[in-house]
């Protein structure tokens, strides 16, 4: 994980600010994103630093996680998912003392959603999530997208990303390990082999599942209709899975981190908006890789692009979620006359912004018509409405709308 020592985490304020006045902290997110380095360094010298990656410690947590828990002072604890059996005796030790900073956690599945796990810690432990960097922590600027659109603004450009240049930082994602990586060839190495590790070792943390052979092929299918809404009578079919089967193992890769189902935006009253959610994959570089989509296949056929800059953009968005100071949900809009929204970003007041995704470096007015029907929906609540494309200028198209560069996302 040498690259993420290169790049301060966003997020590094909001743990130290959790460690001073919560007692449990848990760092979520998926393996290799750079969990680990990021905990290592903020660990103090009075804590005891364990992984579960570690055979002979995982056999004593599981074997006697209150006799390891009871011997902690302060310590971090590494990959939790793999022993949530210590989350109920850390509990116990927290309730005898409160002391902030007491644990520091680490997991690279939600363990949040486990049985039994989910109130043990309600009240005593503050959950953050660390996704893989963001382009705004590679190019090191602070600003957050998300925070300056529902002020008003939108960000200036520092570092134009554009055409073969945007193709290659898309394709690239944003793990630590790949970015690393030189070249094209040697990330697809790096990115067919972490999800091989998942699939064979990380899943059974988290799951029961009968067909780990069929794995594979389902995170496959499920690449195919990423950005789209899921049908799991269809995508289970397509690997011998029942839909109720298929919409398990869908929700073990978001326990994952590896992918998200997308909720649809709509007020109560509509009644012509579509219900079903849609799957989008939290990072490009693996999307591509799973779709076998290189930069020579960009070149060769566009249209297969615009899938996967969606799946960019909306990891930016989720990204800029996670480190912003308001409270935001990313959701879609969709209604049954097909108008839709890539991304519609809802505050806590009921705000919104929407955003939709093209490939191309012009903007047509084609491309305004499903965020026209979503501000004539939504009325004084849509606050803006702005087309990222592969071009250049910031540009207001009445209305609220705006077209604005896809390198916005890591303005200042």
């Amino acid at each position: 994980m040498v690259a993420s020592l290169l790049y301060p985490r966003r997020i590094e304020a909001r743990i130290a600010e959790a460690l001073s006045d919560t007692p449990v902290v848990l760092i979520a997110g998926p393996r290799q994103a750079g969990k680990t380095t990021l905990v290592r360094q903020m660990a103090t010298e009075s804590m005891r630093y364990l992984t579960l990656d570690d055979e002979l410690t995982l056999l004593s947590a599981k074997d006697d996680p209150v006799g390891m828990i009871r011997s902690l002072d302060r310590a971090v604890i590494d990959e939790i998912q793999r022993a949530p059996q210590l989350l109920l005796a850390i509990k116990k030790s927290v309730d005898e003392d409160r002391r902030p900073g007491r644990f520091l956690l680490t997991g690279s599945a939600n363990v949040m959603v486990l049985p039994s796990v989910a109130d043990s810690l309600a009240g005593r432990m503050e959950r953050l999530v660390l996704l893989p960097l963001s382009q705004s922590e590679l190019y090191g600027n602070t600003a957050n997208w998300i925070d300056a659109a529902f002020e008003g603004r939108l960000l200036n450009v520092t570092t134009h990303v554009v055409g073969q240049g945007l193709v290659d930082t898309v394709l690239r994602g944003g793990y630590p390990e790949a970015i690393s990586r030189t070249g094209s060839r040697r990330r697809t190495v790096w990115a067919r082999q972490y999800l091989d590790a998942i699939i064979q070792r990380d899943v059974r943390d988290v799951a029961s599942i009968d067909k780990l052979d069929q794995l594979p092929l389902f995170l496959r299918a499920l690449a195919q209709v990423s950005g789209q809404m899921c049908n799991y009578t269809h995508l289970g079919g397509q690997v011998g899975l029942d839909s109720k089967t298929a919409a398990r193992y869908a929700g073990v890769f978001e326990q994952m981190f590896l992918l998200k189902r997308v909720e649809v935006w709509a007020r109560n009253r509509l009644k012509r908006v579509v219900k079903t959610p849609k799957l989008q994959f939290i990072d490009a570089g693996l999307l591509a890789t799973l779709l076998d989509l290189g930069a020579d296949e960009v070149q060769k056929d566009r249209r297969r692009f615009g899938s996967v800059l969606e799946t960019f953009v909306y990891g930016e968005l989720l990204k800029h979620s996670s480190t912003a100071e308001g409270d935001y949900r990313l959701l879609y809009y969709r209604d049954i006359d097909m108008f839709e929204v890539d991304v519609v970003i809802e505050n806590a007041s009921g705000h919104l912004i929407g955003v939709e995704v093209k490939a191309n470096a012009t903007v047509k007015a084609s491309d305004l018509r499903g965020l026209k029907k979503l501000a004539s929906v939504a009325g004084d609540m849509f606050k803006m409405g702005v087309v990222l494309y592969d071009g250049t200028e910031t540009m207001p198209l009445g209305d609220g709308l705006w077209a604005a560069p896809l390198s916005t996302l890591w303005g200042q």
